[in-house]
């Protein structure tokens, strides 16, 4: 292959800059970012990288056939709602009748799609949880012509 390496548009690249600061938290590397922003520094040659990622699931509580039942009939209930709210805003009569309608249908759907997925399961997975994306650390990468600058900067931000 001659000449220089193309890259394909929308497709992940590694981050490029040297390093000109390293921090446990991202709260810590945005901040060190705002604070350069702040003092004028051209911020669209930093970039933050999360190094040592981590798939993180919290777990939020106990899973029961009442939570399914219960969310299932929620959740419906306001898809219904609002379907039954849309046909009712278009329809000449009652709009009532469009809306109760469309609560009771959406119950029904809402209890039938939630109890499908829990039922099959088989008590596999009885919690609920959140997934994130966590790195170990967060380093702040610097377009090199400007790199020695945010050091001195980011030095400043540490006393």
């Amino acid at each position: 292959m001659s000449g220089p390496m193309r890259q394909t548009p929308g497709l992940p690249t590694p981050p490029k800059g040297w390093p000109v600061g390293s921090y446990d938290t991202y709260e810590q590397a945005q901040r060190a970012v705002d604070y350069l922003s702040d003092n004028e520094f051209q911020v669209e040659n930093l970039t933050i990288v999360g190094v040592d990622l981590m798939q993180v699931e919290r777990v939020l509580g106990r899973l029961t056939w009442g939570k399914v039942v219960t969310g299932g009939l929620v959740s419906g209930a306001w898809l219904g709602l609002f379907f039954g709210a849309l046909v009712g805003f278009f329809s000449q009569g009652d709009g009532w009748t469009p809306i109760l309608f469309g609560v009771i249908a959406g119950m029904v759907f809402g209890l039938i799609s939630a109890s499908i997925p829990y039922a099959a399961s088989r008590g596999q997975r009885d919690f609920t949880s959140t997934m994130q994306l966590v790195a170990g650390r967060y380093d702040v990468l610097c377009d090199p012509k400007k790199a020695e600058q945010a050091r001195d900067m980011l030095a400043r931000l540490a006393l």
